[in-house]
């Protein structure tokens, strides 16, 4: 069972950057990775997909500002956050899903029931 551990969440003002990390107990090469965010009182939302052949996905709310990427030995994924703004302001998690959910670039949760992470805190203050 792949379990998936986020690092890297933290306090920074408007305009600030965070690079967050998650550790996965196995590799993650061909497995669609992802990272969702959920803000205070509001529901979950996929904002960042990515996947070994090098397909990406992003929601036009992070689009141009934050950046998915995998490491080399296809353990670690990352979310590069930049010019971040106080609506970021959310537990951020990564997640494992089936194939299918990067090629259709989609979030729904019958693509995203494998593995997730616990989550780590990002808040951006104004």
């Amino acid at each position: 069972q792949l379990q998936l551990v986020e690092s890297g969440g933290g306090s920074v003002q408007a305009g600030g950057s965070l690079r967050l990390s998650c550790v996965a107990s196995d590799t993650i090469d061909d497995v669609c990775m992802g990272w969702f965010r959920q803000p205070p009182g509001k529901e979950r939302e996929g904002i960042a997909s990515i996947i070994s052949d090098g397909r990406t996905n992003y929601a036009d709310s992070v689009k141009g500002r934050f950046t998915i990427s995998e490491d080399n030995a296809k353990i670690t994924l990352f979310l590069q956050m930049n010019n971040l703004k106080p609506e970021d302001t959310a537990m951020y998690f990564c997640a494992a899903g089936s194939p299918a959910a990067c090629r259709s670039g989609s979030w729904s949760s019958d693509y995203w029931d494998h593995y997730w992470g616990q989550g780590t805190q990002v808040t951006v203050s104004s």
